[in-house]
């Protein structure tokens, strides 16, 4: 993976957008649109097992709340870093920008390996955590989620901590819950399902028939797995995926179900049935229709990105990109819809729970997935035809485009106020 750093893609993603606005926009705003708002850093002191004391690492940043609560996942990963979560927090802002929901942009991150605690531990840390950003968070605040090794579990710890300090009931806190605990149907899914939908789109858009295009899946977490799922029950055929273990592939298609449940198993999807072992790199330059990066950012940098034979990719993962690999697959013909659009269904379906925790009303599967359908699409429709109508050199471009713009609106409609 490249080395490359994510706050630095972030910020030039923004100026090379920054330059299409129709009306321009000055170097001071465009500055405020680059950097955080703030940056909160903490050192978790946890209680392990054996008796022991650790510390770990964590931070939470708020980059821009110009059109709402800041909004955004927490990780739990060794390689988290302040720069990363920073970056995290932007692409946030930009996400909610271009699906047009009424949030700006957060981030969290504790340096950390799961793998290697207990479960008691794990909800030590996590509670300690949910202490320390307690003043900074809340349902008009600051909107937690799970990202990157957490998850519904996680979630209830941090909303059962922060409720027992505030002595009040506020599910809205934060979303990616349990059913039980104020969650919502259709959750779990959401960043896969919109992967599929922004693939389903962009193939319609290319007059491309995605019933029968081949599909390679770079992660098979979460949002991989129900990606390549969402995408064979649509008739396209998934011939490869990946985990930190390494690749399979099968020309002949394989059973997304079914790689999952032997993952679920064995902890790898090396060694599925009879299918070929590649390396991720194998996987990333495999001849495809479609390619999705799911795993970790700058997954595919300017090297990996001269090799890349897909004419596809959707990013389902967060900044799979560095800015050299866009501007190879551009001069390429590759077309790339961007994270800030197709992984958004998480957060979009995030605020369909916090708008049902608002109202105490639950919707059904259906109306969610129907809801989520509704803005992928609706925000696809809108880059582009800003990506026609203003000419612009990228659908990434397009989307920094639609989505800076709502930005700079909101902020200078609200005015500045010291």
């Amino acid at each position: 993976m490249s080395e490359s750093n994510p706050f630095e893609n972030l910020q030039e993603q923004i100026e090379d957008a920054a330059g299409f606005l129709p009306d321009g926009v000055g170097d001071d705003v465009l500055e405020r649109l680059k950097n955080p708002e703030r940056v909160l850093e903490t050192n978790l002191t946890v209680d392990m097992d054996d008796g022991s004391i650790e510390s770990f690492r964590a931070y939470r940043s708020q980059f821009n709340g110009d059109r709402g609560p800041y909004k955004g996942g927490i990780r739990y990963h060794p390689g988290v870093t302040r720069d990363e979560v920073k970056a995290l927090s932007g692409w946030m802002v930009y996400k909610c920008a271009v699906v047009d929901i009424p949030y700006g942009g957060g981030k969290g991150g504790i340096v950390v390996d799961p793998s290697e605690h207990s479960a008691d531990e794990l909800e030590r840390l996590t509670r300690s955590f949910a202490k320390e950003v307690r003043p900074f968070i809340g349902a008009d605040k600051d909107i937690p989620a799970p990202d990157v090794n957490t998850g519904q579990r996680e979630m209830n710890w941090i909303k059962d901590t922060y409720e027992k300090l505030e002595n009040t009931t506020e599910p809205g806190v934060i979303t990616g819950k349990s059913i039980e605990n104020g969650g919502s149907e259709g959750r779990v899914e959401a960043t896969g399902r919109s992967v599929m939908f922004a693939a389903r789109e962009v193939f319609d858009y290319l007059d491309t028939d995605l019933d029968g295009a081949t599909v390679a899946v770079q992660g098979y977490g979460n949002a991989g797995w129900i990606a390549a799922k969402l995408l064979d029950e649509q008739g396209a055929s998934v011939v490869a995926v990946s985990d930190s273990s390494g690749a399979i592939h099968d020309p002949e298609g394989l059973d997304p179900v079914a790689v999952k449940e032997f993952k679920n198993d064995s902890g790898h999807v090396t060694g599925y049935d009879d299918a070929e072992e590649l390396t991720n790199r194998d996987l990333l330059t495999l001849d495809v229709d479609l390619l999705v990066p799911a795993a970790l950012e700058n997954a595919i940098d300017e090297d990996i990105a001269r090799d890349v034979q897909a004419d596809v990719i959707v990013e389902a993962a967060n900044g799979p990109l560095t800015p050299d690999a866009d501007d190879v697959l551009q001069d390429s013909d590759i077309t790339v819809v961007p994270d800030i659009l197709a992984n958004a269904g998480g957060v979009t379906v995030s605020y369909f729970e916090w708008v049902q925790n608002r109202q105490r009303f639950s919707w059904t599967e259906n109306r969610v997935n129907d809801e989520l359908e509704r803005v992928i699409t609706d925000a696809f429709d809108e880059l582009t035809h800003a990506y026609e109508t203003l000419d612009l050199p990228s659908l990434r471009t397009a989307a920094y485009v639609v989505a800076i713009q709502r930005v700079v609106d909101a902020y200078t409609g609200n005015g500045n106020w010291p």
